[in-house]
């Protein structure tokens, strides 16, 4: 078997493993109901928050140390904050014990960089898409799995949401012990791309490190077109990862039937279900982005919009399901598109940099709207209805941006084909 082959399928049976987390459609039943007993504004207000604000805080960090440390120790470090999180969730009982495992499931989220970035610097250049489209899907699967048993098991009865959890702890523990059979990374992109490099003094090699990041940087963002799908991604990515985090409060706001039975768990399946489709059916996709690419962004991003508005109004919670589906469903489109279209325009080495700082400035606007939106110490505490009402706003805001910037260049153009008369 190939070498790049072999480290492809250990990295996707880590990524399966690592997804396999049941527990989660259900997790903001778990966290209101009898098990912790907290009220809903202790848990969007003085718990979700912490997670988004130690995953910014922690992303800086692991963003600078992940070449350094070559990768497979915060790969292994991300399976250990797993185990630690879900034992927290299943024997914790307290508001800190809640707010310190959301400090450690921030670890758990910004660790995944350097999973992410791993194969750019162990596979050769040449299988970079291979690769990259093989851990998609197997992330993918893990999820579409997971829907479908946490569905499973608590619409049979089989197991409550407190249950659910065991199956994710075992899972990280599994996950954790797949991670150390990942093969070590000698060379790395920055710090050690080279056996000169190991000659130098750890001043120099920082030098050149960071001299090497400056050049990829600028080489990248200068270019107008990388810089346009980077601004959409980070946008885009901001705006679904919020609503992600804040949707299960909203459906426990419109499901007023505490006896009716959540179908949580089948959305999710079913969002990912379709964001696999969709992701896969950009290849047979024919078309020139770079002339239609504004385009496309403006009419999803007014769809993504109008959707998170109407499940904001709804009564009923199939509407807001279908809605939360479509809406993932074509984040997970665009966002295909985008990535493949910065990926062609920067160079091989620069990946995991581009992909990293536009997480980070995703992250950074979470951050904002969080504390504009969700806490009350700076913010307006919005009900859920209001703050999805203002998500759909946000998705609207990114349309006219990009309504604007194709009219800017649509200007331009023929501006430039004015002058040559």
């Amino acid at each position: 078997m190939n070498e790049w082959l072999r480290i492809s399928i250990l990295l996707c049976v880590f990524g399966f493993l690592k997804e396999i987390r049941p527990s989660e459609p259900f997790i903001y039943e778990y966290l209101i109901g009898p098990w912790w007993n907290n009220t809903e504004n202790e848990i969007t207000e003085q718990v979700y928050p912490v997670a988004t604000y130690a995953y910014l805080a922690q992303l800086v960090i692991v963003f600078l140390i992940t070449d350094l440390c070559r990768y497979k120790p915060l790969i292994v470090l991300m399976g250990l904050a797993g185990i630690t999180v879900w034992s927290m969730l299943l024997w914790g009982k307290t508001l800190f014990q809640l707010q310190v495992l959301e400090v450690i499931y921030g670890t758990f989220m910004a660790t995944e960089v350097a999973y992410y970035t791993y194969i750019y610097a162990k596979v050769p250049k040449e299988y970079y898409s291979q690769v990259t489209g093989h851990t998609r899907a197997a992330i993918l699967a893990g999820r579409c799995f997971s829907g479908i048993l946490a569905q499973l098991l608590t619409s049979l009865y089989l197991m409550n949401y407190m249950e659910l959890n065991y199956i994710t702890f075992s899972a990280m523990i599994v996950a954790t012990a797949w991670s150390l059979f990942l093969p070590s990374v000698k060379k790395s992109i920055y710090f050690h791309r080279t056996p000169e490099k190991e000659l130098l003094t750890s001043r120099e090699k920082y030098q050149s490190a960071f001299s090497l990041m400056r050049t990829h940087f600028l080489e990248s963002f200068r270019n107008t077109y990388v810089a346009k799908w980077s601004v959409w991604w980070a946008l885009a990515t901001c705006g679904f990862v919020q609503v992600q985090t804040y949707m299960q409060p909203l459906w426990s706001v419109i499901n007023k039937d505490s006896n009716s039975v959540l179908h949580n768990g089948t959305v999710e399946a079913v969002l990912t279900l379709i964001g696999c489709l969709g992701a896969l059916s950009i290849s047979f996709i024919k078309t020139d982005w770079s002339q239609r690419g504004e385009l496309v962004l403006s009419l999803c991003s007014i769809l993504s919009g109008a959707l998170l508005i109407i499940s904001s109004q709804t009564s009923y919670i199939i509407v807001s399901y279908a809605c939360y589906v479509v809406f993932g469903g074509l984040y997970h489109f665009v966002i295909t598109i985008a990535t493949s279209e910065v990926a062609k325009h920067i160079l091989e080495d620069s990946y995991g940099l581009v992909f990293g700082l536009n997480t980070l400035i995703a992250l950074i606007l979470q951050t904002f709207i969080t504390l504009c939106l969700v806490t009350g110490q700076l913010g307006w505490n919005l009900p859920p209805r209001s703050q999805h009402l203002a998500y759909g706003v946000y998705h609207m805001g990114i349309a006219v941006i990009f309504i604007i910037i194709g009219l800017v260049e649509w200007l331009n153009s023929h501006a430039d084909v004015n002058k040559t008369y």
